[in-house]
């Protein structure tokens, strides 16, 4: 699982409080709109994040177990490579 550090990671964290939508995160991070809605769907990709709401194309997200998992792993990312700390989520979930 290959993550942007840190930015993946902070928008993890902002997830723990709670659902959210990419505009929220955006203005909590004092990032783009755009750039955390092009990192969203990457981090559902891998499980961390999934997408809610009555409607498919909701921009509602929530953290996943895996994703409460992989900050709890956070400090090892950059000492293993990415299929390592993938197995390292795993296993602390």
């Amino acid at each position: 699982m290959k993550l942007v550090q840190p930015t993946d990671f902070n928008i993890l964290d902002v997830f723990e409080d709670g659902r959210n939508v990419a505009t929220n995160v955006a203005v909590e991070l004092d990032h783009d709109r755009a750039y955390i809605n092009t990192r969203l769907p990457h981090l559902d990709d891998h499980g961390l994040v999934e997408r809610i709401g009555p409607a498919s194309n909701s921009g509602l997200y929530e953290l996943t177990d895996r994703g409460r998992a992989a900050i709890a792993c956070r400090e090892q990312y950059e000492d293993v490579d990415t299929d390592r700390f993938e197995t390292l989520v795993d296993e602390a979930r």
